[in-house]
C-alpha cells in the first residue's frame, strides 16, 4: 500500500460568524493510499494559513510514492534536503500533520488505536483543563462568573491570560489589573481549583519577575510562558524567585531543544505540540526526553479536533502525563 497523494483541506469559519484569528482556519491533511484508504492530520496555522498549506506540497514530495509502512523514511528525506529543517514552523507543521495522517491509516488498516501502535495505553482517561473560556472577559467579577461556571461543567483546573493589553513591559496598572482578575478567580473557585496563568510569551525579563512574585500569593499551579522566548535564559532567575513553576514548549520543535531547557533549567512542565512538533513520530522522542528527566508533560491544544483526537492518543502513552489543554467548550459550532 502506497501513499499517493497528500492534500491540504482549509475549514473556515462562516464569514458571517465572528472568530478569534487563532482559531477561524483549520487546515485539515488528507492522506489517500494506492488502495483508496484515507487518512487525516491537521497543521496548525497560528496566524499563518497561508505559509502552512503552501508547506503542505512541499512536504508531501518526500511522502508520495512511498510505501505507507515505510512513511518514516519521508521525514528522513524531509531532514536531508530541507535546508532549515526543523527551524521552519511552518514546515514542521505540514509534516506533523502527514505524519499523524500516516499513523491513521496504519491504525485503521490494523483495527487498532494509534496508542497501540505507540506502545500502549498507561491510562484510560486524562485530566483536562478548560481554555478560551475567558475570551470576553474585562472586568473581575465577568472572569470570576465564567470561572464559577466552568467549575460547574466539571473542570478542575482553568489557565486564563489576566494581562489584558500589556506587551513587553508591565505598568503598574497593568500588573494591579492582573492580580485584580486572579484574585476574583481564586476566591470565585476556591482552594481546590488549579489555576494557570497564561504569558503568551510576551513579557520583559524583568516585567515577567514581577508578574511571577504578584501572582504566586494566588497558588497558580503554573505560569506560561512568562517571557519572550528570545529572554528565555532569564528563566533561570525567573525560577530561583518565584514559586509557581514554569510551563512553557509550543514554540519548541525538536527533543534536542527540550532536552537543552531542561538541561539548563529553564522550565519545569513541557508543553510540546504534536501537530507542530513532527507528529507522532517526533512526539515518541520528545516523549522520551521528558521520560528521561521527569519532567511533566502537558501537551499545547489550541486548534481542531483532529489535533485533539491525536494528542489524547499520546497522553494514553506518556509516563510523566501531567494534564491536558481543552479549548472544547469554547469551540465555535462549525469546529464540533
Amino acid at each position: 500500500m502506497k501513499i499517493q497523494t497528500v492534500e491540504a483541506i482549509e475549514v473556515a469559519a462562516p464569514a458571517d460568524e465572528l472568530s478569534s484569528p487563532w482559531s477561524s482556519t483549520v487546515v485539515l491533511i488528507k492522506v489517500t493510499t494506492s488502495t483508496g484508504a484515507v487518512g487525516w492530520g491537521e497543521a496548525p496555522t497560528t496566524l499563518m494559513t497561508h505559509p502552512v498549506r503552501a508547506s503542505v506540497p512541499e512536504v508531501a514530495r518526500f511522502y508520495e510514492g512511498r510505501e505507507l509502512i515505510d512513511h518514516g523514511t519521508g521525514r528522513r528525506e524531509f531532514e536531508r534536503y530541507s535546508f532549515y529543517r526543523y527551524h521552519s514552523m511552518e514546515a514542521t507543521s505540514a509534516l506533523s500533520g502527514v505524519d499523524i495522517a500516516c499513523h491513521d491509516l496504519i491504525g485503521r488498516e490494523l483495527g487498532t488505536p494509534i496508542s497501540t501502535l505507540l506502545g500502549g495505553r498507561l491510562r484510560e482517561r486524562v485530566r483536562a483543563y478548560s481554555n478560551g473560556w475567558y475570551s470576553d472577559c474585562i472586568r473581575p467579577e465577568e472572569f470570576a462568573a465564567k470561572a464559577r461556571a466552568m467549575v460547574r461543567s466539571g473542570f478542575s483546573a482553568l489557565k486564563f491570560d489576566p494581562f489584558g493589553d500589556q506587551f513587553r513591559e508591565l505598568s503598574p496598572q497593568g500588573l494591579r489589573a492582573a492580580s485584580e482578575r486572579v484574585a476574583a478567580v481564586r476566591r470565585a473557585v476556591g482552594p481546590e481549583v488549579d489555576l494557570l496563568i497564561e504569558c503568551h510569551g510576551r513579557f520583559l525579563p524583568s516585567a515577567a519577575l514581577r508578574a511571577g512574585l504578584e501572582l504566586d500569593q494566588y497558588r497558580p499551579r503554573f505560569m506560561e510562558e512568562p517571557m519572550i522566548p528570545e529572554y528565555n535564559d532569564s528563566l533561570v532567575e525567573f525560577r530561583q524567585r518565584v514559586r509557581t513553576p514554569v510551563a512553557l514548549g509550543e514554540r519548541l520543535l525538536t527533543a534536542a531543544e527540550f532536552a537543552s531547557y531542561l538541561r539548563r533549567g529553564l522550565v519545569d512542565i513541557l508543553q510540546p505540540d504534536i501537530t507542530n512538533s513532527g507528529g507522532f513520530s517526533y512526539g515518541r522522542e520528545i516523549a522520551g526526553v521528558a521520560a528521561a528527566f521527569g519532567a511533566p508533560v502537558a501537551y499545547h491544544n489550541a486548534f481542531g479536533p483532529v489535533q485533539t483526537a491525536a494528542t489524547l492518543q499520546m497522553d494514553a502513552t506518556l509516563p510523566t502525563f501531567f494534564l491536558q489543554e481543552s479549548f472544547e467548550a469554547s469551540w465555535p459550532a462549525w469546529k464540533k
